[in-house]
């Protein structure tokens, strides 16, 4: 890349004008080439496989970022009653609830409510699940990042005494 000095703009002139306008063009183009839009409905919106939920749920991918990032999210929507099975992450994951009422808990602990604008944190490892209220929807962003390719890890089904907890 070529570095033109402030001073070597005032001397040279015309010239030195020339070149930073050609350099700014060409970091304008990189950057404009390096970005990527997805629009709104680019992406099909899909049901929540039964092997993962309980209930009905949708899944709008937004984006998966690929090598070498490894970051993937989808805004997903829990009909009343609707959950995850329990599963880990390998990273951990991160849940922006952007709508209605839900529950998430972790092993051991207490069921937790959540709403819009709350933010969850589960670390790389911990078992939990989560989904709506029973009378209410919930929809949240779920943020996560791959390990080897992989970004879950689903186990048992939450039974109804666990979401009644």
């Amino acid at each position: 890349m070529t570095t033109i000095s402030r001073r070597g703009l005032l001397t040279s002139g015309a010239a030195s004008f020339t070149a930073l306008t050609k350099i700014g063009a060409t970091l304008a183009k990189e950057r404009i080439e390096t970005m990527q839009i997805t629009r709104n409905g680019a992406r099909p919106s899909g049901k929540g496989p039964e092997a993962w939920f309980t209930g009905t749920v949708r899944v709008d991918p937004l984006f998966q970022v690929g090598d070498p990032a490894r970051l993937g999210g989808a805004h997903v929507t829990f009909e009343p009653g609707a959950r995850t099975r329990w599963h880990t992450h390998p990273l951990g994951q991160t849940l922006v609830v952007t709508s209605g009422l839900g529950f998430v808990q972790c092993e051991g602990g207490p069921v937790e409510e959540i709403r819009p604008g709350d933010v969850v944190w589960f670390p790389p490892g911990e078992k939990h699940w989560h989904g709506a209220a029973a009378t209410t929807a919930m929809t949240h962003i779920a943020i996560t990042e791959a390990r080897d390719g992989r970004n879950v890890d689903w186990l048992e089904e939450v039974s109804d005494a666990q979401y009644r907890t």
